[in-house]
């Protein structure tokens, strides 16, 4: 989930933006005035920080600027960001509110096994079987291409047995996250299989126990849903 910039402040009248600490104020022509920290001032503009970013004037708009001293535009500053740490907080607050509450995906069945829609490294979309026998989130060359891996630069270090019995090489990687639905895992291990042909018995990887172990899981075959609840 990403946090939404306060930009509404741009679009409400000047004279909204006032703040609690003495700051620099500009007067306008129309008769509003906007109060914040005088960023800077050339021939014919003036830029004005204020809590939600900076805005830039031009010098024939404005009847005059009163200019306050350093250290009242040094506690104002400490004063946006004493509000900007608290909204983020709330914001922090919330997002692991929703994430510790049961999530649900729905699956669907095939001759592979139960098919899950997973999104890793938020780039790419793929296909996963569910396999609480995997230790780790196993991938196929097609898939750690996608993701932007480069694969000659992989050197196997571990070995996998596959579907039509053949044990292949294999190398170890580290997925920033791997997310399914809104239920989402960090720096996650990984292997990616070096061979690019045979029946590998799945779609484009599997989803294994170093994603499903940060979660609480159960399968409802009969809803054909996967749930998940994150582990505090």
């Amino acid at each position: 989930m990403k946090f939404a910039k306060r930009f509404l402040f741009l679009l409400v009248p000047l004279n909204l933006f006032l703040s609690s600490a003495q700051a620099d104020v500009i007067k306008f022509k129309n008769g509003r005035i906007a109060e914040g920290i005088i960023k800077s001032e050339g021939k014919d503009f003036v830029e004005l920080e204020i809590e939600a970013g900076v805005v830039k004037f031009t010098k024939s708009q404005i009847l005059n600027i009163t200019k306050s001293s350093a250290g009242e535009l040094c506690s104002l500053r400490e004063s946006w960001q004493r509000k900007k740490s608290d909204f983020d907080k709330k914001m922090i607050n919330k997002k692991n509110e929703l994430d510790s509450r049961p999530q649900e995906s729905g699956f669907s069945y095939d001759a592979k096994g139960i098919a899950v829609r997973v999104v890793l490294n938020n780039k790419v979309e793929t296909t996963m079987v569910l396999d609480t026998g995997a230790s780790l989130v196993l991938l196929t060359r097609g898939v750690a291409k996608n993701l932007g891996v480069k694969l000659d630069n992989l050197k196997p270090d571990t070995k996998i047995r596959v579907a039509d019995g053949r044990t292949v090489d294999a190398s170890r990687i580290v997925l920033n996250n791997v997310r399914v639905e809104d239920c989402e895992a960090h720096n996650v291990d990984a292997v990616v299989l070096m061979a690019d042909r045979g029946d590998f018995g799945f779609r484009d990887g599997l989803l294994g126990m170093s994603f499903l172990k940060n979660f609480n899981f159960k399968i409802d075959h009969k809803e054909k849903k996967l749930i998940l609840e994150k582990i505090k």
